[in-house]
Order: C-alpha cells, then sequence, then structure tokens
C-alpha cells in the first residue's frame, strides 16, 4: 500500500521539479530590446540589427534593436541604466561611454562603470586620416611638415566638438606638435561633402565612411589611427608608424544595466559570443572596414576602464569643452 501511495504521488513531484529549474533561469521568455543611441542608417546601426538577429537565434526569443539618439548617446545609455536589471533592456554602447564624463558630466550616465554591467565587445573601427586630393602630401609625415611650414592654415574637419574623430585629430595635432585650423560640423556626411569638395583639407573618417570618396578619387588616405593595418585598407599605414604609440579605435559594446543576475548576464555574453563569430557575419564587417569583436565582460570593462582614465586626462590636459 505504501509503495503504491509513493508510485501515484511520483507523476505529482515531476511538474514541481521543472517549474522550480525553469523559475531559476528563464530568461529570455519574451523579446529583448537593444537601445541604441544612433540614428538609422549607417555601420552602427546595421552592425547592432545583423549581431541582435543572430542573437536571436540563439536565444530563442526576439532581440530588438530600437534607435533612441540624442544627447550624444545618453538618452539611451540612461535608460539603459534605469531599467529594470532584467535583461529585456540592452544597451549598443561605444566609446562615447568613456568620453562623456569627462567632456560632458552634466550628461548621464556619468559613472558607467557603476551604473551598466558589460555583457562583451561587438566591433571595433579604425579612423582612416585621409586629405583632399590637391593637398600635396602623400605620407602622413609630409602631411606634418606641411602643417609646420604653414601654422594654423590647414583645415581639418570633424563630426562636431567632442565627436571621436575631433578627439582623434586633438591627439593626433598634440603628438605631432602642430596647430591646424579645427572645422566642426554636425555630422560626419556635411564634412565629407566638403573635404571632397575642397572646402577642407583633411579629415579622420570611420573607415566606412572614407570609403566613397577613396574610391573616387577625390581623397587620398595617408594612414589609419589603430596601432595596426586594418584588412579593408592594407596599403594604408598605421600613423603610429610616425607617431609611435598612436592608437585610437571607436569600440562598441553590449550593456545590461546594473545588477542584471549573473546567469542572465552569461546567457547573453554567450549568444553575443556566438553572433561575433559567425563567418558570414566577420566577412559582411570586414568588407565595410570593422572588426567583429569577440570577448567577455572583463574585456570590455577593461576597455572602458582604460578609455575613461585615458581621454579623461586628455580632455583635461587639452581643454576641450563641449560649448
Amino acid at each position: 500500500m505504501v509503495a503504491r501511495r509513493m508510485l501515484l504521488a511520483a507523476p505529482l513531484a515531476l511538474p514541481t521539479l521543472t517549474r522550480g529549474t525553469a523559475a531559476q533561469d528563464p530568461w529570455p521568455t519574451r523579446a529583448v530590446t537593444v537601445l541604441l543611441g544612433f540614428p538609422p542608417g549607417g555601420l552602427t546601426d546595421f552592425a547592432a540589427r545583423a549581431v541582435a538577429e543572430r542573437m536571436s537565434r540563439e536565444l530563442g526569443q526576439p532581440v530588438v534593436v530600437e534607435n533612441r539618439p540624442g544627447a550624444a548617446t545618453s538618452l539611451a545609455a540612461t535608460a539603459v541604466a534605469r531599467a529594470r536589471p532584467d535583461g529585456y533592456t540592452l544597451l549598443w554602447g561605444s566609446s562615447v561611454l568613456a568620453v562623456s564624463p569627462a567632456l560632458q558630466p552634466n550628461l548621464t550616465p556619468r559613472e558607467p562603470l557603476r551604473e551598466l554591467a558589460p555583457i562583451g565587445m561587438t566591433l571595433r573601427l579604425a579612423l582612416v586620416l585621409h586629405i583632399n586630393a590637391s593637398v600635396p602630401a602623400h605620407s602622413v609625415a609630409e602631411l606634418i611638415a606641411r602643417a609646420r611650414a604653414h601654422p594654423g592654415t590647414l583645415k581639418f574637419g570633424s563630426s562636431g566638438v567632442g565627436s571621436l574623430n575631433h578627439l582623434c585629430l586633438e591627439l593626433f595635432r598634440a603628438r605631432a606638435g602642430i596647430e591646424v585650423l579645427h572645422v566642426p560640423y554636425r555630422g560626419g556626411a556635411p564634412a565629407a561633402i566638403d573635404l571632397r569638395a575642397g572646402r577642407i583639407d583633411a579629415m579622420f573618417s570611420a573607415a566606412q565612411e572614407a570609403l566613397p570618396t577613396l574610391q573616387e578619387g577625390a581623397t587620398r588616405g595617408l594612414a589609419v589611427s589603430s596601432a595596426k593595418r586594418i584588412p579593408r585598407l592594407p596599403e594604408l599605414p598605421p600613423v603610429a608608424d610616425t607617431l609611435p604609440g598612436f592608437d585610437v579605435v571607436i569600440w562598441q559594446g553590449l550593456f545590461a544595466p546594473a545588477g542584471t543576475p549573473a546567469p542572465v548576464l552569461a546567457r547573453a555574453g554567450a549568444a553575443l559570443r556566438a553572433a561575433t563569430e559567425d563567418p558570414e557575419l566577420l566577412a559582411r564587417f570586414a568588407a565595410q572596414g570593422a572588426t567583429l569583436i569577440t570577448s567577455d565582460d572583463e574585456a570590455l570593462r577593461q576597455t572602458l576602464t582604460e578609455d575613461i582614465a585615458m581621454w579623461g586626462r586628455f580632455i583635461r590636459e587639452a581643454n576641450i569643452r563641449v560649448e
């Protein structure tokens, strides 16, 4: 009789165990939203959507990218930092997170390392130093020599004061010991138009933005900002060949709100790694001059920590301010 009661009770115990296991790690049971602080179009938007689509396959739930531009990507970053830490609202963050604390301390999150939880790196972008084809320089050394011979006359464009290509320019100017005229624009597109037309002389542009004018012959590439050459433009040497130690890249990565449970972060990280190791995606990004990066949360945390310190120190020393 006792044995019969045990047999009858056993089927009832199985659902209880199953429910308990699922409750411990159910994520995700619905769509995950990734906030992006950039407008639709462009490589960043393409990258976020391509990686999100690949992550969806791994997680078995939709991963939806929502563009929320504004306030130097702060609107998206702040929304994620204040979101419920359950893994359903993530951030496609960038190097801007490392720059804003020193450059625009009134923006939030003021302490990204405390307010956000790194998941992993997504990609790295080198900048291309290119000049209007009419400028008589064919190397970084020749451009620096020209700037020294004519101080303050070489016109360098940027996508705005405090933008990453402006900061790259300022670091280049400081390391080379030259004076140039900075011409800020409201975005990279109008600056590229004026560079093509010869109204400005030079600019640091993301590789995929520089490619059209390089291919047309309207601009001439001199170097890349990364410490190593990039596959898409292997003929261009690093600026570091002329200015040792020069290494500027734009990185992007995935973050969650601080306090997100470790199992959720681990599963999101595994899905992200699957996406960044996908051979098809690797080839598509390489064609755009970008490099997909596979990393873990600690590598992204270290990169953010080092960049906050480096850019903060440089911004203060160079007295760069956003008016």
